[in-house]
């Protein structure tokens, strides 16, 4: 179904509510993304209560403009993955060690089980979980500091 061919807004209590070409409602839908680190704003579904698409949505920037505001801003609600800016230090270059960092939503701490908990994303970019299972994104190694790429390099 084209992009354009439904109508998306927020109920009362700010549940999103689909409205189809032939008129037919889901209300309480969730946008999903099919591939959220890789290509974040294509590939969405939009999911009802019953675990089904209501819709796929091949690329944010077909949707007309009211739509797609709402679209993303449910998915920011719901996504949460800190960007690491800076590692500041490391309690051991062994494994489980606390690391120190400064993310694009403040200074925090995580726990590094393993080594394995640290995989890549392309070529520049990495996915690191946490002992708690918060997921963790670096966006571009070359990036960040000196000090920080050193101690990602003891790591990888």
């Amino acid at each position: 179904m084209p992009e354009s061919d439904f109508q998306l807004a927020r109920d009362r209590f700010g549940r999103l509510v689909f409205t189809g070409p032939t008129g037919e409602r889901h209300e309480d839908v969730v946008p999903v993304r099919a591939f959220p680190l890789a290509s974040p704003d294509e590939s969405i579904a939009l999911v009802g209560t019953d675990g089904h698409e209501v819709v796929w949505i091949e690329r944010m920037d077909d949707l007309p403009a009211a739509v797609r505001v709402l679209v993303e801003e449910e998915l920011a609600s719901r996504d949460f993955i800190p960007e690491i800016a800076q590692i500041r230090s490391v309690s051991s270059f062994a494994t489980p060690s606390t690391w120190h960092v400064r993310t694009d939503r403040g200074d925090t701490s995580l726990i590094l089980k393993g080594e394995e908990d640290i995989r890549r994303l392309g070529q520049t970019g990495l996915l690191i979980a946490d002992s708690h299972g918060i997921h963790f994104r670096v966006r571009d190694i070359a990036a960040m500091d000196r000090a920080s790429r050193r101690i990602l390099d003891r790591f990888l």
